[in-house]
Formats: C-alpha cells, sequence, structure tokens
C-alpha cells in the first residue's frame, strides 16, 4: 500500500503527544473522505471539529486563540486516515489548571494504558493569567445548576428532525447545498458546547475521587458518580428493555423473533395483529426519538437504527431474552439510592472542615450537571449529523442509480467540491472512489500505533491486525484494568468485536468489547459485566455502566484478544481485575 493515506494532516512540534484515547470511540475506523472535509481540514484551511476544540478551550480559559497555529490542526490530527487526539495540550490544560496537573490529566484520558511517554514540561506551559480564567470557569461550573444552553441546542435538532425536507424532492446539488449548510451552520457550535461541557466534567469528578481518597473510602467515589439520571446515551436501552418486553410476551412476536434477525423488520410489517401492531407503533417512535444512534455514528456512511432497523431489532433481541430482574430502571434506582447515602455520610464526616464540605458537596451537584450534559451535548451532535446523513443516502441512491457510485454510502469517499464537481462531468468517478475505497479497507486491516510522539511512523510500519500474536489468559491468570462501575461479577466471556451482530451473546454473559459507543449501549442490560480494552473515567463505557448498574472495567489493554471467548471470568468493578475462573 502507497505509504501516503489520501488523507491527512501534520504533526505539531510545540505539542507532540498523540493518541487514539478517546477518539477511537468517536472515529474507531479510518476517516472517510467526506467527514475529514468538514471535520479536519479542506482546501480552505481547518475545519469545524479543529475549531470547535479551540473554542472550547477558549471558552474554558486555558488557551487563547494566539497560541494555535492558524494554518493547520494541532488539536485533531489524522495519521494513516485514523483520528488522533493531542494529549500534549491536554496535559498544558492540566497544569494550568488550578488543583490539576498533567498527571491528572493522564489518568483522565488514558486510564492504565502503557507506553504513554513522560510529561515534559515547556516553558509556555504555566500560565498564571490562564490558571484565573480557568479557576472562574471552575467556580461557576461548582455553583450551576443547570445548562440551559444545551437544552436549547436540543430543542433546535430536534426542531431540525421534526422538519426534515421531502428529500426526494429535492435537486441534486440542492441536496449537497443542504447538507453542507446545516453543518456549516451548527456543528462546530454544537461540537464546541460538548467539549466544554466534557473538559468541565472532569472537575467534580476529580474532587469527589480526591475526597474520597481522603476519607479513605477510595471505592466509594465509583458509586458517588452512578447513578445520576437523565443519562442521554442510556435513554435507548430504556426504550428498548419495553420493547424487549411486549415481544417476549407476544407469542406471535415471539416465533417471529426466534426465526432469525434476517429482515426481521419486514417481517413484522407484515404480520397483522393487535399484539404486532402496538409492537410496530412503539418500534416507529423509537426510531424516530432515537434513529439517529448506530455503530460509528459520527460517520455519516455509518449506518444507524432508522437507516438499518433490525440492528435495532437485534439489541431488542437480547434483552427479550433477558429475565426481569435485569431491568435497567431498577439498577438505575438502586445505585442512585446508594449514590445519595454514600454522598450524604461523607458530607457529614468533613463538617470539621467547612470549606472542604461545602466543596464537595458542590462537587455532588456539579457532577450531576455536566457528566449527564457531556452525555446531552454528544447527542445533539450526532442528532445534527444523522440529519446530514439521510440527505447524501438520498444523493447516494441516485448516484448508485446512474452508476457513479458504487454503493450509495461512496459519498464518504469523495471532498465536498468533489460532489459538485462530479454532478457536472461525473466521467470516471466510480474508479476514482473504488480505488479509494480499497485504500481506506486495507488502512482498515492495519493496527495503528496508540500514541504518535513526534512524526507518525509510516504505514509500512503498522502491523496487521490479523498478525498481532496475543498468549490467552489461564485459569486464574488475571488481566488489570480501571474501575469503571462498582459492583463484583460472574459471567461467560463472550468477545463481541462489532456490535452490529450480537446474536452470540446471552443474558448474563460478560460483554468483552474492544470499544463501546451508544449502539453498544443495548448490550450493556442483559450483560452480568462489561470488559473494554480502552477507556478512561468519561469514557462512554463508564458513564453509561454507571447509569445502568453494571459491573464494568475499562482499560483493559487488549481484552478482547487475550480473554478466551466462553470462559468463565470474574470482572472486579472496584477493583479494575478480570480473572480468569475456568475455561
Amino acid at each position: 500500500m502507497a505509504e501516503q493515506y489520501f488523507l491527512g494532516t501534520e504533526t505539531s512540534e510545540r505539542f507532540p503527544l498523540w493518541t487514539r484515547a478517546n477518539v477511537g470511540e468517536v472515529f474507531p475506523d479510518p476517516v472517510a473522505m467526506s467527514s475529514f472535509d468538514f471535520a479536519f481540514l479542506n482546501a480552505d484551511g481547518i475545519r469545524m471539529a479543529e475549531l470547535g476544540w479551540r473554542d472550547a478551550y477558549v471558552r474554558l480559559g486555558a488557551f487563547s486563540e494566539d497560541e494555535f497555529d492558524p494554518d493547520r490542526p494541532v488539536i485533531l490530527g489524522v495519521f494513516g486516515g485514523y483520528a488522533y487526539l493531542n494529549a500534549s495540550i491536554m496535559r498544558v490544560f492540566g497544569e494550568r489548571a488550578p488543583g490539576l496537573s498533567a498527571a491528572d490529566i493522564d489518568a483522565q484520558f488514558f486510564g492504565v494504558q502503557p507506553g504513554i511517554p513522560d510529561y515534559e514540561p515547556h516553558p509556555d506551559d504555566a500560565s498564571p493569567e490562564a490558571e484565573a480564567r480557568i479557576g472562574a470557569t471552575f467556580g461557576w461550573a461548582l455553583t450551576t445548576d443547570g445548562l440551559p444552553d444545551v437544552l436549547a441546542d436540543e430543542e433546535k435538532v430536534d426542531a431540525l428532525r421534526a422538519s426534515r425536507p421531502e428529500f426526494g424532492a429535492m435537486a441534486d446539488g440542492e441536496l449537497l447545498g443542504w447538507a453542507e449548510r446545516v453543518l456549516d451552520e451548527s456543528f462546530r457550535h454544537l461540537f464546541s458546547q460538548h467539549l466544554f461541557v466534557t473538559l468541565l466534567a472532569t472537575l467534580p469528578a476529580g474532587i469527589i475521587t480526591e475526597v474520597s481518597t481522603a476519607l479513605g473510602r477510595p471505592q466509594d467515589a465509583l458509586k458517588l458518580l452512578a447513578g445520576l439520571g437523565d443519562v442521554e446515551s442510556a435513554a435507548p436501552s430504556m426504550a428498548m428493555w419495553e420493547l424487549g418486553r411486549k415481544a417476549a410476551a407476544s407469542a406471535t412476536l415471539t416465533r417471529e423473533f426466534e426465526a432469525g434477525l434476517d429482515n426481521l423488520n419486514g417481517r413484522l410489517r407484515a404480520l397483522v395483529g393487535d399484539d404486532v401492531a402496538a409492537f410496530n407503533t412503539a418500534f416507529d417512535e423509537f426510531l424516530y426519538a432515537y434513529g439517529c444512534r448506530g455503530p460509528n455514528e459520527w460517520e455519516t456512511r455509518c449506518p444507524t437504527w432508522e437507516t438499518e432497523p433490525d440492528l435495532a431489532l437485534a439489541a431488542i433481541d437480547r434483552m427479550r431474552l433477558s429475565p426481569e430482574s435485569a431491568a435497567p430502571t431498577g439498577n438505575q434506582s438502586r445505585m442512585a439510592t446508594e449514590r445519595e447515602r454514600i454522598g450524604a455520610e461523607m458530607f457529614e464526616m468533613l463538617a470539621a472542615d467547612p470549606e472542604a464540605q461545602g466543596q464537595f458537596g458542590a462537587a455532588l451537584g456539579s457532577a450531576g450537571v455536566f457528566m449527564p450534559g457531556r452525555e446531552r451535548t454528544k447527542t445533539n451532535c450526532i442528532k445534527l449529523i444523522h440529519e446530514v446523513r439521510m440527505a447524501y443516502l438520498e444523493f447516494g441512491r441516485r448516484m448508485v442509480e446512474r452508476g457513479v457510485f458504487p454503493e450509495k454510502t461512496s459519498y464518504g469517499m469523495v471532498t465536498f467540491a468533489e460532489g459538485h464537481r462530479l454532478l457536472a462531468d461525473p466521467t470516471g468517478w466510480r474508479e476514482v472512489i473504488e480505488e479509494r475505497k480499497a485504500v481506506f479497507d486495507e488502512a482498515s486491516q492495519l493496527q495503528e500505533p496508540f500514541v504518535v510522539f513526534g512524526e507518525a511512523p509510516p504505514l509500512s510500519a503498522w502491523p496487521r491486525r490479523d498478525a498481532v500474536e496475543f498468549e490467552l489468559l489461564g485459569v486464574g491468570e488475571s488481566i488489570q484494568g480501571m474501575p469503571g462501575c462498582p459492583g463484583v461479577a460472574q459471567g461467560r466471556a463472550r468477545v463481541v468485536l462489532d456490535s452490529h451482530d450480537p446474536t452470540d451473546f446471552d443474558p448474563g454473559d460478560v460483554l468483552v468489547a474492544p470499544l463501546t459507543d451508544p449502539s453498544w449501549t443495548p448490550l450493556f442490560v442483559p450483560a452480568s459485566g462489561i470488559v473494554v480494552d480502552v477507556g478512561a473515567p468519561l469514557s462512554h463505557a463508564i458513564i453509561v455502566s454507571r447509569e445502568l448498574g453494571v459491573p464494568c472495567v475499562v482499560s483493559a489493554t487488549d481484552a478482547t484478544r487475550r480473554i478466551p471467548d466462553g470462559a468463565l471470568v470474574e470482572v472486579n468493578g472496584e477493583t479494575g481485575q478480570v480473572t480468569i475462573l475456568e475455561v
């Protein structure tokens, strides 16, 4: 394969450390050209995702605009087709933020991932001015009782969905223009909101962890961040649970689910009966509310529950088989009660130090604002992207009919400008797209480095994923990760590499996954425990597992390759240890 992938950015001498941490959950695969064009870089310069990051840091007070390179991305990079996030800038934020450090950021960001280069101070890292600005923002974050601007954003993206145009009636150029306008008008703002809230969510989590440790109750920090309620990424699971109950209660629906998942949505639509009609109506309401979710949902070329309803039905099928005791609302209520009890106990323990007591109480309240807020701001972004996806799918369908695209999602392999050019002259574009897709597919088979320090290694130095050998763990052996959600669970390990097909995953199994996004969340409900290769304290897997009350371990490096599929394992969500009990 050619050394130079067909898209990419440069590294940064000032900020040399890049990582797949966190961004690997957003873009697990190589970045398609259309996403690269609107999010990272195009002929006009740096684009919306990079600018959103900069806006968030400036709003936070951590940086001034003139500290960023005006001509190239320095926060979000793409090397070998894969998206990377600049960890050096995160460390500078840690050094400048009152009460934090680069080491604290590493702990929040990397978890216990090995091979992370040590922090090396730069003369420009320290900034009393930035420290004062961040301190003022932190003060606001610990005293605000809500995020009304985030709720206003939610109303706007919901209104966009409600007023979705009749794309089939629009001209080709109108479809492209509509999608580009929606992204240009809103994505930078929504993404900046998401990052601003995400960065501030580290503050209450850090205070709660520090106080819990000082009081000799470090394990209770996890419980104080669980059962917060109003977590957007967990909401689809609650709705899917109810749909699973409807399916389990109906002999007709049960028979159809047990016949297999192939074209299940179409088969259900062809059935008659009050129970079937009620299910289909409820499922339509679910698709309207949550149809934007799906695997790799930040990429417009990837499927969602609305575009491929059978993906959602596959998850509902797993819940259909779960016992009533697995109801997520019960676990959430239990975690919330425990959180309130422990919080009150620890608050009283701090009575002799009113300042510490006040800060702890403020952190408890702030966690309930910013951790759910993080998921809500992310959902706002996803809702916007989904509306653009629906316009592009209509465009792609037309291009397939004319023989310009090999498949309707081939729009992912062209930039905005190229989309307009191929409308003017479609000659030769099919061959170009097929060639790009071949390079994309080949890059998808390579194991990208978790961190890049300085210059990114050439693609020729990246091993193929299937060529990397790992020794399976034996009975009595353990893998150490980071505690995610408290509790201890035992079950059969099911290594699931793709949320598209969870049919081998049964209720009570331990889900072992490479990473998770909201498309994985429905599998959390029937699971007895969760183990994830990567992740950190504010990763998706932790926030949702705490909401659903499922013991979870993240940052369990190479768990999907070292834990034997089908082995009986114990997941300790308080110590972060996963132990093989039986093979």
